[in-house]
């Protein structure tokens, strides 16, 4: 590791799904040497696969990110499974500090590491998430079509949620749980036909690996095919806590502010994907990579220059 720790990268990108590949992708085809440290533990592993992306509908995630690394590296990009534990500012620019005792140092760093899924505490929702518990009816909702669809309530989205997949499904349940449901929300389901629920719920109905019902808290099952909950979302930004990033607290879960290029308030630091946007699908996140790669690379386009011309000033002043 003396060479790793020695060398001072361009860009060390942290995390290792679309959007960072696609950052890498860009910085290296603009021949900066960067480096991606990935944990391995995709949002998207469960899902069959990847939908609503264009020319690659129905791709495996992980074949995904296969083929994102194959061709990163074909640029000479450089990619580490490991996990960031903490990152501080050094004279160089940035340490990034491996839970192994690694360090890496770059000049400048991209955030891509993604959101978790925090998901209600009810028996079987974890287990069958990405399978036929879903959250987004464009990443999924053509395959649960005109199937039987429950709705669980989990906060302000869910009402549009149901709305979305009763696009979808004339069968679909909303469960209200512990929620209010405002009058106005009530009539939007009665008058698009979605029974509405008022019951706590206890679990969920496998029979046979296969999600057969919603169990209310009386012991009722109520039959559906598929459950639709809105999960919390929450940025992964406790490992950079020491150089200024904080998650900034949204209604639905929490993410990492930037500008529209990226950049966050600290200076030499970007961040991409859903990290800084909770909405962002597959494609969304890789196109937010390259964008914010490429403002990145003319940030460091415009330090190189700068320190071209000092040397040349200062060569001229010799003579």
């Amino acid at each position: 590791m003396l060479d790793q720790a020695e060398m001072v990268r361009d860009v060390v990108v942290v995390g290792g799904g679309a959007a960072g590949l696609s950052a890498a992708l860009v910085l290296g085809r603009s021949r900066r040497r960067v480096t991606v440290v990935d944990a391995g533990a995709p949002r998207n592993a469960p899902a069959q696969g990847v939908h609503g992306l264009l020319a690659l509908d129905g791709l495996s995630p992980l074949e995904l990110l296969e083929r994102g690394r194959d061709e990163v590296t074909r640029y000479a990009g450089e990619i580490i499974s490991a996990e960031v534990g903490g990152v501080s500012r050094t004279s160089l620019g940035f340490a990034v500090t491996m839970r192994d005792g690694a360090v890496l140092h770059a000049r400048r760093l991209l955030i891509a590491t993604g959101l978790v899924d925090e998901l209600p505490d009810i028996a079987g929702l974890r287990q069958r998430w990405g399978r036929d518990v879903l959250h987004c009816p464009y990443c999924h909702g053509w395959e649960v079509r005109d199937r039987a669809i429950g709705v669980l309530a989990t906060g302000p989205m869910s009402v549009h949620q149901a709305l979305l997949f009763r696009q979808l499904s004339d069968d679909v349940r909303y469960f209200t749980r512990d929620q209010d449901l405002s009058e106005q929300d009530r009539v939007k389901l009665q008058a698009l036909g979605i029974v509405v629920i008022a019951a706590g719920v206890a679990g969920l109905e496998i029979v046979e690996d296969r999600l057969a019902g919603v169990r209310l808290d009386d012991g009722q099952v109520v039959p559906v095919e598929a459950v639709a909950v809105a999960s919390r979302m929450v940025a992964r930004a406790e490992a950079f806590a020491e150089i200024g990033i904080t998650a900034t607290q949204h209604p639905v879960g929490s993410f990492i502010a930037a500008d529209e290029t990226g950049r966050t308030s600290v200076p030499g630091v970007w961040v991409a994907g859903n990290a800084t946007d909770l909405a962002a699908q597959v494609g969304a996140a890789a196109a937010d990579g390259a964008r914010a790669a490429a403002h990145l690379n003319a940030d460091l386009v415009a330090e190189d220059t700068d320190r071209a011309v000092a040397r040349l000033t200062n060569a001229q002043a010799v003579r």
